[in-house]
């Protein structure tokens, strides 16, 4: 029988370091979380404004980018205890005898219906020429003693974080607020993306 693979063999990223995804084949990828813009209650010009700016960025862009939706049940488990705070507080049984109405019709109403957040973000990649050099001069093979691994590392960095600035302000053109992830933000991301149990809704991915 063959031998059975860790699962870190299915997951194609070998580090991430600086807020920087570095694949296992030496790519590179950088992470935009981006805020969303409620398009149907624009009006027709402010639509048409939007719809201009998104084909304005797509047409600057000489790159591929991903563009992916992570959905997720939210947790009002917080607002609830703030609310029952407010509850405890009040003085009139008037403003007691509401909040409690509130709160149970809260209560029934998540019982009956899924309460979904959706998380927007768009991947940037950056592939450095001579892959296999790359992945080596990474600490995945043998150290180089004069330093050049880091001085490599933050060449690509901050190539691959001006593509990620292009990227925003062609997002800003549109209203879309668009902001880099932070290493443990990354790594979060990574994990709910590779552990699809944990998650209400798999993450939908559109290059």
């Amino acid at each position: 029988m063959p031998a059975s693979k860790a699962a870190q063999d299915f997951v194609p990223v070998q580090e991430i370091r600086n807020g920087v995804v570095i694949l296992k084949d030496g790519g590179y990828r950088g992470i935009l979380m981006c805020s969303s813009i409620n398009f149907s209650l624009k009006s027709e010009d402010e639509q048409r404004a939007v719809i201009g700016g998104f084909q304005s960025f797509l047409n600057t862009l000489d790159f591929s980018v991903q563009i992916a939706v992570h959905s997720r049940k939210m947790d009002i488990r917080p607002y609830l205890a703030l609310l029952q705070e407010r509850l405890d507080m009040q003085t009139t049984e008037l403003m007691r005898l509401q909040l409690r109405e509130y709160i149970s019709f809260i209560h029934n109403f998540i019982e009956g219906a899924d309460i979904m957040t959706k998380m927007f973000y768009v991947v940037v990649p950056f592939a450095p020429s001579g892959t296999e050099d790359v992945v080596k001069s990474f600490g995945f093979g043998k150290k180089d003693e004069k330093g050049e691994q880091q001085d490599s590392f933050e060449e690509y960095r901050v190539q691959l974080e001006q593509r990620m600035a292009l990227v925003a302000s062609g997002l800003g053109a549109s209203g879309i607020r668009a902001i880099p992830l932070g290493t443990e933000e990354v790594i979060e991301l990574m994990y709910r993306s590779f552990n699809l149990g944990d998650m209400e809704d798999p993450i939908r991915v559109a290059a």
